[in-house]
């Protein structure tokens, strides 16, 4: 797995989180040049980075809004895979991908982490690259960063491959307890907007819409016919029994939902439990006021 978990935006922020991969200065810090950098250490390789550098060259003139306090100073990554894994082959692959996308471009940090079941490297890569480009990360460069991740950990003798969710049969869930969340505290205005729109459609009794939905679907189609292809080779190499669990995995994949559609079903559901507390606490005062007229 490789994922981004943030970047800091303050030098503070990268400071604090480069004490934390560190274990506050248990574990050493091996960097792009190859140096390890003990607690110690840590102050001064932040100042050989010259992130207050970076800041400034995005100050706005005064008066206007300033978008250096928006800047990302660094960006987090996290690269792991499950136990039980070898953390060392987990580490050299590390290496090799961090020497592959940023070395002599980005200055760079990391550290091993083996206090969880799966062994994972932290990655901290400065977002200005020494030519003074900056590191924009999206879904695809993701991607392409899974499959050349797994392919260091094969190097390493790891069975690995980068699949993706959709042809697993994972599909996105909504944050959990959203509602209550949103009810609580009113930070999430876009997601109330959601709701709003969720809820003026289903009081106005028409089912859901969404765009994206389309797009889904077409996944979907391509996704079935990938693994009734693989289950064609299969059954034609003679393996029948395993050409069927195939087709059965895609014959059972969940249900193509919308994140709009996921909501809808989360507030209908949150909406039924509030219905049958309230019908609870109905009977309940019912009763009570039956007994006191006896």
């Amino acid at each position: 797995m490789v994922k981004v978990t943030g970047g800091g935006r303050r030098v503070g922020a990268v400071a604090a989180h480069l004490s934390y991969i560190s274990q506050h200065g248990k574990l050493d810090l091996e960097t792009d040049d190859g140096q390890h950098v003990f607690r110690e250490g840590q102050k001064e390789l932040l100042r050989s980075w010259h992130l207050e550098l970076t800041r400034g060259q995005y100050r706005q003139p005064r008066g206007e809004s300033v978008a250096a306090a928006r800047v990302k100073l660094v960006h987090n990554v996290t690269l792991s895979m499950p136990a039980p894994t070898p953390p060392a082959a987990v580490l050299a692959a590390a290496k090799a991908f961090a020497r592959e996308k940023f070395g002599a471009k980005h200055r760079y940090a990391m550290a091993l982490h083996t206090h969880q079941r799966h062994p994972h490297v932290h990655l901290v890569v400065k977002a200005e690259g020494i030519d003074g480009r900056r590191l924009h990360i999206d879904k695809a460069m993701l991607r392409e960063w899974r499959q050349d991740f797994a392919r260091m950990m094969r190097e390493q003798g790891i069975a690995a491959n980068a699949t993706p969710r959709s042809v697993r049969g994972q599909t996105k869930r909504a944050a959990k307890d959203v509602f209550y969340r949103t009810q609580r505290r009113g930070h999430s205005y876009a997601l109330r907007e959601k709701l709003d729109g969720i809820v003026r459609e289903l009081r106005a009794t028409t089912p859901i819409t969404d765009p994206a939905r389309a797009r889904l679907l077409e996944t979907r189609r391509a996704v079935v016919e990938g693994w009734n292809a693989v289950a064609s080779k299969l059954e034609a190499q003679g393996e029948i029994v395993l050409g069927g669990h195939v087709r059965y995995f895609a014959m059972h994949l969940p249900p193509v939902l919308t994140d709009r559609e996921r909501l809808a079903e989360q507030f209908i559901r949150f909406a039924k439990v509030q219905r049958s507390t309230r019908t609870r606490e109905d009977d309940r005062l019912r009763d009570r006021t039956t007994e006191r007229t006896r």
